[in-house]
């Protein structure tokens, strides 16, 4: 009895899992939900993806001093923005070959092998037949009321786009250098501007605490110092991130890692204030009629209408002629040759208004784009105008933070040596080295931003060149440029 029981509960226990296991087969037949997590609180740990080979990106020398056009050539060969927009070129370039090929014959050819036999109404067979058939068949658009000709010319001006928008991410990326440049610069310059000022003020304590010794200072004037000190020690360190992080943007904006270690060359210890030969007016026809992205999104517009009209002509009649040409061979029996030659003219009558939505869907992409176009250019006189008036009060700003900085060090000359014949005061000093401090801050600022002021304008010019050998690339020859680096330069007036 009991083994009875024993064995009906296993069977029913087998049946009952059967049934489980055919459950899961029925609701997942291929069982995909074992390459996901079973708990939604679970992370996945499964199989990654294969590591892939990387570009070899071009590390420079960390002792050889880099200058900013070097810096730029880096970027342009090492960042993978160039490597994307040169792509998209290509890829336009190649819609472009995709699209000619309607003027071309279209030919196919095939080898077809039978071997059936058939049976008589009478119920008689018939003798086995092998045949062995080659044929080509060739075809050629004669008419389509300009429906190739559109969607040739919408894929030029897609290709000049994306040409044009190569050169804007070329621009882009030597802008991003530029701005990681002087802000290194600046960064750099901070720092060496707090080291003086912390060895200024650690002389100052050290006078005041001679002073106290002597009896001609109190325990409150070396409190005093002491806290300068310390002032000017956190400016310093606060500085020294700054550079720290400064140089792991440049790295970046350089396409290379943030730990590659490099040197910059020196720059001009000073600047001079230098006036702009063209008024902001001529500076802005020059950007409405030169800058790529504005032209690119002309270009774009001007696709996007002969799109509508290629959308337009098919919903037109075509005509095509076709031949075909075909040997048959027999097995034991004799071989034969037949052929085919005609016209046809394609009508389409009813496609549930597809060519007609088609159409006026690429009618309202083009007013978009037109819109975008304006919109831009519109951007691009605000740019210009900006960077104009950057560039003027940069100018205004580096003069006066020169003359700023001589008078504060010759105040604080004057406050040292007072301090030091016993006529001044402590406070009197610490205040000429704050002030010190401040002008030689306000000069790094002024400085720096002379020199984003010229870069910024320059980006909203978009003018080419922009790097030492841009200019020996010839004037829309090649349909791409060789290379991810180099620039394109076509010309489209943009319509306004």
């Amino acid at each position: 009895m009991f083994v009875t029981v024993c064995l009906g509960l296993s069977s029913a226990t087998a049946l009952s899992g059967s049934a489980l296991a055919a459950e899961g087969w029925w609701r997942d037949p291929r069982n995909l939900e074992s390459l996901i997590t079973q708990h939604p609180n679970t992370p996945w740990v499964g199989d990654r993806l294969p590591a892939s080979a990387k570009p070899a990106i071009e590390i420079p020398n960390a002792e050889r001093p880099l200058t900013l056009a070097e810096l730029s050539d880096l970027a342009l060969r090492n960042n993978p923005q160039t490597r994307s927009a040169w792509a998209a070129a290509r890829a336009a370039a190649s819609q472009v070959g995709i699209e000619l090929a309607d003027y071309s014959v279209q030919a196919s050819g095939a080898l077809s092998y039978l071997r059936a036999r058939q049976i008589s109404q009478t119920g008689v067979r018939q003798p086995i037949i092998e045949r062995y058939t080659p044929s080509v068949t060739l075809s050629y658009a004669l008419f389509d009321f300009g429906s190739r000709a559109s969607q040739v010319e919408a894929a030029r001006f897609n290709l000049l786009a994306a040409n044009l928008s190569q050169n804007r991410t070329l621009q882009a990326v030597i802008f991003a250098v530029e701005q990681a440049y002087y802000a290194l610069l600046g960064s750099e310059q901070l720092v060496r501007s707090g080291q003086i000022s912390l060895r200024n003020a650690q002389t100052t304590f050290e006078a005041t605490e001679r002073r106290r010794q002597s009896g001609l200072a109190t325990i409150g004037d070396v409190f005093r110092a002491e806290t300068a000190v310390a002032q000017a020690r956190l400016a310093l360190q606060q500085a020294e991130g700054l550079v720290a992080q400064a140089r792991g943007r440049l790295a970046f904006s350089a396409g290379l890692p943030v730990t590659t270690r490099y040197t910059l060359a020196p720059v001009p210890a000073k600047l001079e204030a230098t006036k702009l030969a063209e008024s902001v007016t001529e500076l802005v026809e020059r950007a409405k009629t030169g800058r790529p992205d504005l032209v690119a999104a002309e270009a774009t517009a001007r696709s996007l209408s002969a799109t509508a009209r290629a959308a337009a002509a098919a919903g037109l009649p075509s005509i095509t002629t076709t031949a075909t040409f075909a040997d048959n061979y027999f097995v034991s029996r004799p071989d034969g040759t037949n052929w085919t030659v005609g016209v046809a003219v394609n009508i389409p009558l009813f496609t549930g208004y597809r060519d007609t939505y088609t159409r006026r869907l690429a009618e309202a992409n083009t007013e978009r784009q037109i819109a975008v176009r304006d919109q831009l250019s519109n951007q691009v006189e605000l740019d210009v105008w900006q960077g104009y008036f950057n560039v003027q009060t940069a100018n205004t700003a580096l003069t006066t933070a020169q003359s700023l900085v001589r008078t504060a060090a010759q105040s604080l000359e004057v406050a040292e040596a007072r301090y030091k014949g016993g006529v001044g005061s402590l406070l009197e000093v610490i205040t000429a080295q704050a002030d010190d401090v401040n002008a030689r801050v306000q000069q790094i600022t002024a400085q720096v931003n002379w020199y984003t002021a010229f870069s910024q304008l320059n980006f909203a010019l978009g003018s080419l060149p922009l790097v030492p050998g841009a200019a020996t690339v010839p004037q829309g020859n090649a349909p791409v440029t060789s290379a991810p680096g180099a620039p394109y330069s076509p010309s489209l007036p943009v319509q306004k």
